[in-house]
C-alpha cells in the first residue's frame, strides 16, 4: 500500500467523494511522478509529498462535487491542477489542459500517455493565442487555479466559453471587489473545506 493511501482516502471521504481504490492509487501515482519530475523541472514550489497531497490533490478534488458537466478547459494548468486530477476522477469528461510552459506540458503529455488518460489533452500555448480556438472549439466549463484577477480570467477565457457555459475560478478569500466588476454574470460563491488545510478556499461559478 502507498504510504499516503490512508491520508488520501480520509481526505476524499471528508470531501464526500466516492472514489474507488483504483482511482486513489492513480492519483497517488500521478503525485509520485510530479514529485519525481519536480526535482529536475521545478513544476511546483511544494516539495513535501504530504503537503502536496493537501494543497494539490485534495484542493483540486474539492471542486469536483460542484463542477457543471461537460467539456472542460483548464487555463494555466501548471502541473495539472485541477485539470489532470479532474480527468483522472471523471474519465467520461474531456479535459483540455492549457499552459505556455513547455516543461509542464511535456510532463502532462508523458503522464497522460504512461497512465493511458485518454480524456486529458495537454496543449502548449498562451491563452491569448485565440488562433488555437479553431483547433480546440468551445467548452462547457472553463476553470483555473492560477489566475490572479477574475477580470483577466474572464476576459481571456470568454472566447473559449460555449453558450450557457460556466467559468469556475478557484480562489482563496472571496474576491468581493473583483466580483463587483462582473455584474453581467450570474454569480455563485461556494465555500470549500479542504481537509487539513487551514486556509480559506472558494469556488466562484460565473454563468
Amino acid at each position: 500500500m502507498h504510504p499516503l493511501f490512508r491520508n488520501l482516502q480520509a481526505g476524499v471521504q471528508a470531501l464526500n467523494l466516492d472514489l474507488p481504490e483504483a482511482t486513489l492509487n492513480r492519483l497517488l501515482h500521478y503525485q509520485d511522478q510530479l514529485v519525481l519530475w519536480n526535482k529536475a523541472f521545478n513544476l511546483t514550489a511544494i516539495r513535501d509529498p504530504k503537503e502536496m497531497l493537501v494543497k494539490h490533490l485534495l484542493d483540486s478534488l474539492s471542486i469536483i462535487p460542484h463542477l457543471p458537466k461537460g467539456r472542460l478547459l483548464d487555463i494555466g494548468t501548471g502541473g495539472g491542477m485541477p485539470g489532470f486530477i479532474i480527468a483522472l476522477v471523471e474519465p467520461e469528461r474531456e479535459c483540455v489542459l492549457l499552459d505556455s510552459n513547455g516543461k509542464k506540458i511535456r510532463f502532462l503529455r508523458q503522464i497522460s500517455a504512461d497512465m493511458k488518460v485518454s480524456n486529458a489533452k495537454p496543449v502548449q500555448t498562451r491563452v491569448e493565442d485565440t488562433a488555437i480556438l479553431k483547433q480546440l472549439g468551445q467548452f462547457d466549463v472553463v476553470t483555473s487555479r492560477a489566475f490572479a484577477a477574475l477580470n483577466d480570467f474572464v476576459t481571456l477565457g470568454q472566447p473559449f466559453l460555449a453558450e450557457n457555459g460556466y467559468f469556475a475560478a478557484m480562489k482563496g478569500v472571496v474576491p468581493e471587489q473583483e466580483l463587483e466588476t462582473l455584474p453581467q454574470y450570474k454569480q455563485e460563491v461556494i465555500a470549500l473545506q479542504v481537509p487539513n488545510l487551514n486556509e480559506q478556499r472558494h469556488l466562484i461559478l460565473l454563468s
